[in-house]
């Protein structure tokens, strides 16, 4: 079992910046592989950004040369680096820890969910 919490969420105009922390507590933080997910209104869960077991990375199309995923695994948290923000980018923002091998680009890859962090870019 793993707890995830996100925070760094608000309110920020379009082309500024973000860092988003996700804390994870319980388990061994370093077993499991992270990943980024948004859910705006109306719409589905989106793939953000995801570590492989291998260190490797792997990012949404609309966010790629934008957005950087890192993790601390001394501090047990994952962090998302967003800049050049656009008001499309505007969801709510979620943490997820997963067990099994792949890219984790889909949401029924993670076991684990944080309970989300709002972000909002206004024009």
């Amino acid at each position: 079992q793993v707890q995830l919490v996100e925070s760094g969420g608000g309110l920020v105009q379009a082309g500024g910046s973000l860092r988003l922390s996700c804390a994870a507590s319980g388990r061994t933080f370093s077993r499991f592989a992270m990943g980024w997910f948004r859910q705006a209104p109306g719409k589905e869960r989106e793939f953000v950004a995801a570590f492989r077991y291998t260190g490797s990375t792997y990012y949404g199309d609309s966010v790629t040369g934008r957005f950087t995923i890192s993790r601390d695994n001394a501090k047990n948290t994952v962090y998302l680096q967003m800049n050049s923000l656009k008001p499309e980018d505007t969801a709510v923002y979620y943490c997820a820890a997963r067990t099994a091998a792949g890219r984790g680009l889909l949401p029924d890859e993670y076991e684990y969910w944080g309970q989300g962090t709002q972000v909002t870019v206004s024009s």
